[in-house]
């Protein structure tokens, strides 16, 4: 469902988002964050007009080579750009030579790899050694020998058939920032037409070293207030809706920065397609941080009256002012038990996946800025086309979409 208003945050972040991307279109940085060519295009130029610049100032410079390689005449810009391949391709043999010696020396070091290797050695020495007193050296069977030798050309093709479904892999790992594992890579496979199975996927990112990154430690973002009301657990660890709009959940989380800093981020998770209806960042943890995510959310979905909006016993939700905001909008507040994080899991998950996917194993986003537009432009992405486990591998708006298509079929 479209975005029926735009806030003045989001509208910032789009604008930061396209200036600090080199060689971005209008078109591209759009269809990340869901919305229409023409709305972005107009944003952009009102925040350029407003801040007196030109296109050429406002977007990051071209690099130094390509800029000589523009102004050169057209055979040397020719000449140019083969050297380029050149040296491209020259990188690119190294690096595949230094993988497969690292491979080759390995695989004698791995466990599951020393009998195979026993295997090979004694293919290796056939013709100096009799095969059968090999065999009783290294405390191998000579039938189990000679099957393997028999199987070398089927091995030899499944192995070629592995390399080419690696590069396959590392294609739709890397288009999805490193952050995808075994099924969301056999699900985008699946969908461009391969016919794979989940296991020999996860086996072949073993193989290669194709894997995720884990989180480090965690700063604490949830403080109770003992004097707040008791507000009832309406979701008693069901995170799960049938209709879009009906169940909401939320939590904070921080983003750290250089220097021991952090930004905060607060987050509004819509329980049926696990969609980011609603967000905020801000370097503060106050009210004023849930309640324009919440205000955010209200305006993505349309009306609230008769949802639920869960989260932990955090201050800021047990707040007079967010108290009000959920009267207003006709939202019942659920909160799960103090000190258990099972009672709010789901966005627990959603904050663990996003930091793991940004930030890559690096300890912090550098600067505000960048941390903000690091964060803005995964948001978005994650609602457009970041496949969901929960959605069966759609994004969150595919599965929405499809939802939706599905009533008006029945109903017609």
């Amino acid at each position: 469902m479209a975005m029926k208003d735009y806030s003045d945050e989001f509208k910032a972040d789009a604008v930061a988002l396209y200036e600090s991307t080199p060689g971005a279109t209008y078109k591209s940085i759009a269809a990340d964050l869901g919305v229409n060519r023409a709305t972005l295009r107009e944003w952009v130029l009102r925040d350029r007009e407003r801040r007196g610049v030109t296109a050429a100032a406002a977007r990051p410079a071209a690099r130094p080579g390509a800029a000589a390689v523009a102004s050169a005449d057209p055979d040397g810009r020719v000449r140019q750009l083969e050297a380029r391949v050149a040296e491209l391709k020259a990188s690119e043999r190294k690096l595949a030579t230094e993988r497969d010696i690292l491979r080759m020396a390995a695989k004698y070091f791995r466990r599951d790899e020393l009998v195979r290797s026993r295997f090979q050695f004694v293919d290796d020495h056939r013709n100096t050694y009799e095969v059968k007193r090999l065999c009783q050296v290294l405390g191998v069977n000579r039938s189990s020998y000679y099957k393997w030798l028999a199987g070398a050309e089927a091995r030899a093709t499944r192995q070629r058939e592995d390399r080419i479904l690696a590069e396959e892999i590392r294609e739709v790992h890397g288009e999805s920032g490193g952050a995808y594992g075994s099924p969301r890579v056999t699900a985008e496979l699946r969908e461009k037409g391969r016919r794979v199975n989940e296991k020999r996927i996860a086996r072949i990112m073993r193989t290669f070293s194709i894997t995720g990154i884990r989180l480090r430690r965690r700063v604490r973002t949830t403080v109770p207030d003992p004097t707040a009301p008791q507000v009832p657990d309406l979701f008693g660890r069901d995170f799960t809706a049938t209709e879009p709009g009906r169940k909401n959940m939320g939590d904070i989380t921080y983003l750290p920065l250089a220097g021991g800093e952090f930004l905060y981020l607060a987050t509004v998770l819509d329980c049926f397609s696990r969609k980011v209806v609603g967000w905020s960042i801000a370097d503060h943890m106050r009210t004023d941080l849930v309640t324009d995510a919440l205000r955010m959310a209200a305006s993505t979905g349309g009306r609230m009256d008769g949802a639920v909006f869960h989260s932990d016993h955090g201050a800021q939700y047990g707040s007079r002012a967010f108290t009000a905001l959920c009267h207003e909008l006709g939202v019942a507040q659920s909160m799960g038990a103090v000190g258990t994080s099972a009672d709010n899991a789901a966005c627990e998950s959603f904050h663990a996946s996003l930091k793991r996917e940004t930030l890559q194993g690096a300890h912090d986003y550098g600067d505000a800025g960048t941390c903000r537009r690091t964060v803005f432009a995964w948001l978005t992405r994650y609602n457009t086309r970041r496949r969901h486990s929960a959605n069966g591998h759609l994004s969150p708006n595919e599965y929405e979409h499809r939802h939706h298509t599905a009533k008006l079929t029945l109903a017609a």
